[in-house]
């Protein structure tokens, strides 16, 4: 905020924005934004939310505004129809090209470490147990079984999470570049590698669809594995796709 109004631009901060993130209205006030109400963005040149607009809002917007938001644009082909037919220009930060100069405005990356930490966290709390090894004067308690499924930013931070709270941990992608980083964070790999698994990444670092016969295969040996685990994290993801 005390950027962009060093730069000269007049900003207009909705009252109670950052109130989630712990931000109140008052230190945005004190490095020059005005606090306003949402229904400020139809004066707007630029608008920047966390998520894309709904049909209500951007009706509002002025037309050729630009709009900065996590756009979400698959299966919600009447939101981007909507901002289209207001004329906007929407920029969508989840498409940011994952380049080393773009890496500070990445926001699956930011988010999904965030998630996949949490995700941990909540399941230590449904699991209601302890997660490592308990040497009790009533007995013992072994450690809790997780495994991970898909082993991106999300899979990473959850994989670093369990370990660090004492679980026995397994993971699975269909990437093998990732089966090293799963043994670096001291977890165990688990997948079918056979000659579709060594070419199933895409040239951005994405999982690609794999066929159904190592569908089917996959699902035999997770099948197996999961019935002895605790605590089951799925953060696989493939762009516009189920995965």
């Amino acid at each position: 905020m005390k950027r962009l109004v060093g730069l000269g631009f007049e900003v207009v901060v909705e009252t109670g924005a950052g109130t989630l993130s712990r931000i109140p209205d008052a230190d945005y006030a004190a490095v020059g934004a005005v606090i306003g109400k949402a229904g400020d963005a139809a004066k707007a040149d630029v608008v920047l939310k966390v998520r894309r607009p709904s049909e209500a809002e951007v009706k509002g917007y002025k037309p050729g505004a630009a709009v900065l938001a996590t756009m979400d644009p698959y299966g919600n082909e009447a939101g981007v129809a909507a901002m289209a037919k207001a004329g906007v220009t929407a920029f969508a930060m989840e498409f940011m090209p994952r380049i080393t100069r773009a890496q500070v405005m990445d926001v699956l990356s930011s988010q999904a470490n965030l998630a996949g930490y949490q995700a941990v966290i909540d399941g230590a709390a449904e699991y209601d147990r302890a997660l490592p090894m308990m040497m009790t004067a009533a007995g013992t308690v072994p450690a809790a079984k997780v495994f991970i499924m898909g082993v991106g930013v999300a899979g990473l931070q959850a994989i670093a999470t369990a370990r660090r709270m004492g679980a026995i941990v397994t993971a699975t992608d269909v990437r093998p570049a990732v089966k090293e980083q799963v043994a670096s964070l001291g977890a165990k790999f688990l997948a079918v590698e056979d000659e579709e698994f060594k070419a199933a990444e895409t040239a951005g670092g994405y999982a690609k669809e794999m066929s159904k016969e190592y569908q089917a295969k996959q699902a035999a040996l997770t099948a197996e594995h999961i019935a002895k685990q605790d605590i089951v994290i799925t953060t696989a993801l493939i762009p516009g796709r189920p995965a």
